[in-house]
């Protein structure tokens, strides 16, 4: 089955940079869609920013567009999240998810279903 281990996560002061990575195993990943979503407490899950099978093509929320940065290494089975510029409000667990298939614009948390256990960022202003 699909397993997705999420790693990179911790606490910084704002203004500061962390890169997130997400190793997968149990898949074909290029046949894979990829995101990484985040989950505020009190939040509903929202997507970050995510990339396409052969990376494509990526999309951004637009509160983060500029600062992070989305990208894949498919030999190596890894996505990556490169984060910038972090600000308080970027605090939030992290996740990995995969999809199958293309990516397409509206794809968001209910059309990717595996998912990995997340990863706490915690930004500090």
């Amino acid at each position: 089955q699909v397993q997705l281990v999420e790693s990179g996560g911790g606490s910084v002061q704002a203004g500061g940079s962390l890169r997130l990575s997400c190793a997968a195993s149990g898949l074909i990943f290029s046949d894979y869609a990829m995101g990484w979503f985040r989950q505020a407490p009190g939040k509903e899950r929202e997507a970050v920013a995510t990339i396409s099978r052969n990376a494509g093509v990526t999309f951004y929320h637009d509160s983060v567009k500029g600062r992070f940065t989305i990208s894949r290494d498919n030999p190596k089975k890894t996505v990556y999240l490169q984060m910038n510029s972090l600000k308080f409000e970027d605090t939030a667990v992290y996740y990995c998810a995969a999809e199958p298939g293309e990516l397409t614009p509206w794809m968001g948390v209910p059309d990717f279903n595996s998912w990995g256990q997340g990863t706490q960022v915690t930004v500090s202003s």
